[in-house]
């Protein structure tokens, strides 16, 4: 039962005449679309929804938040598979209208405004050649990936996404707008980088950029074997940087070049990202080719931009989402037995495993220079069900339960918080290890009546 008192329709005058945006409550034309995250799963019906703007806008929804003692979600790209972008009865922040970048090519830096998606991000860098960490889903927020840490396809290259935020400028829960970066609040710059969305609305981010134009990229699909994530293995161990692999497990895609005969199939992957220069092309394309018998390829040469889309197709919003993650030092050949024996089980064929490299650029920064603690881990797992009917809810979560007892003996107590679900908040205090207390007093500091606990919270 809700207890919370609803706003005054005074009060919403009020804040309407506070918002230079929109404020969108049940009953609008715009209030089913307003209401809707990424994951079909958190299906929650805010009372208030406040689409930003600007600067001025966030400050006023945290303002009438906190006054009217309502729970408050903030939404980037509301990709979060917890459903931390919505809360019921309570006011969202949306920032989804907030998506300007700005990139500076002599300095290498591009600051992004809190609402922007990768996909956004990528465009206005890739037009000077530069690029720096994002995800591989384009739909997804630049800000809750970097808040948690941001690994993707240039990782072992350029480190996490958190690695690259130069400074942030952040609406406190007294309604304040700071900026910060190493020499400004640098307690609160050091907690923003992995430390999630515990202290505060970020409108804007400033990155570090890196030249990366053109790469070779895609996928090249063999038989669920477990031989091939043994291969892959040694591959990752003695790749150079500029060589990103991701490895896969899924059902065949229905695509052109996977025989119709694999498709729907248990098969597994690797997605490749290869900064290096083109005449190393053909060398990269054997070693992948000699993971295992290749029974699919697409991987060319194309811009940067379009990794981070392939994806996108297979994982639209809408989808239910259910997810763990964990870190591991090495991939053992006790966790790919068992991801061989969930990998022939997958119950959707939007269901993937994927096993990130966090090694290289990543291990060059150190476990306490920013929140993002594990930094001994050298590979990140991402595994769940993702799937179009919510009547097979429970028969999906069941499987990434059973999936996630079974790998847990093979890896390190923690993950990744982005990959966390609903039920993850007992592995807040793992996922941070040494420096959640210094994260604890961060908190303390600036939102000491825990105003912004809809995440993985970190309790004043």
């Amino acid at each position: 039962m809700n207890t919370t008192p609803l706003p005054t329709e005074l009060s919403l005058d009020l804040l309407r005449g506070a918002v230079r945006g929109e404020v969108v409550v049940p009953g609008d034309p715009a209030y089913e679309e307003a209401r809707r995250v990424y994951n079909a799963l958190h299906d929650r019906r805010p009372a208030v929804v406040v689409r930003a703007a600007d600067a001025g806008d966030v400050i006023a929804g945290v303002l009438f938040a906190r006054d009217n003692h309502l729970p408050l979600a903030v939404r980037g790209g509301g990709h979060a598979v917890a459903g931390h972008g919505t809360v019921d009865h309570g006011l969202v922040v949306d920032l989804s209208r907030m998506r300007g970048v700005r990139v500076d090519p002599l300095a290498r830096t591009a600051r992004a405004e809190g609402g922007c998606t990768w996909g956004d991000f990528d465009h206005a860098t890739h037009a000077f050649g530069l690029a720096t960490t994002g995800g591989v889903i384009s739909t997804t927020g630049v800000g809750g990936l970097t808040l948690g840490g941001g690994m993707g396809h240039l990782s072992r290259r350029y480190g996490l996404t958190c690695d690259n935020l130069l400074s942030a400028d952040v609406v406190t829960a007294e309604g304040t707008l700071v900026a910060c970066d190493a020499e400004r609040h640098p307690d609160l710059f050091w907690a923003l980088r992995g430390g999630g969305g515990n202290y505060g609305v970020v409108t804007s981010f400033e990155f570090r950029l890196h030249p990366v134009s053109d790469i070779l990229g895609g996928i090249m699909i063999f038989p669920l074997d477990g031989e091939v994530p043994r291969r892959w293995r040694d591959l990752n161990a003695e790749a150079p940087e500029e060589l990103n692999t991701l490895f896969v497990t899924m059902l065949g895609p229905q695509l052109p070049f996977l025989p119709e005969r694999w498709q729907g199939r248990p098969v597994c992957g690797v997605a490749v990202c290869f900064t290096g220069p083109t005449e190393e092309d053909e060398k990269v394309r054997g070693r992948l080719a000699a993971l295992g018998p290749v029974i699919g390829e697409a991987v060319d040469r194309m811009p940067y931009p379009v990794i981070n889309t392939l994806f996108d197709e297979d994982l639209p919003p809408g989808l239910y989402h259910y997810w763990k993650g964990n870190f591991s030092r090495e991939v053992t050949d006790g966790a790919i037995d068992v991801h061989m024996t969930f990998g022939q089980t997958i119950p959707s064929m939007q269901t993937d495993t994927a096993i990130f490299p966090i090694d290289g650029a990543c291990h060059r920064v150190g476990a306490e220079d920013t929140a993002f603690a594990y930094r001994d881990a050298a590979f990140s797992t991402a595994f769940g069900a993702s799937y179009t009917d919510p009547a097979d809810t429970e028969r999906n979560i069941a499987w990434t339960r059973a999936y996630d007892r079974a790998l847990r003996p093979h890896t390190q107590e923690a993950g990744y918080i982005n990959f966390m679900d609903t039920d993850d908040q007992n592995r807040v205090r793992a996922n941070y290890r040494q420096n959640y207390d210094r994260l604890r007093a961060v908190k303390r500091r600036y939102d000491p009546g825990n105003l912004f606990r809809l995440n993985h919270n970190i309790a004043p």
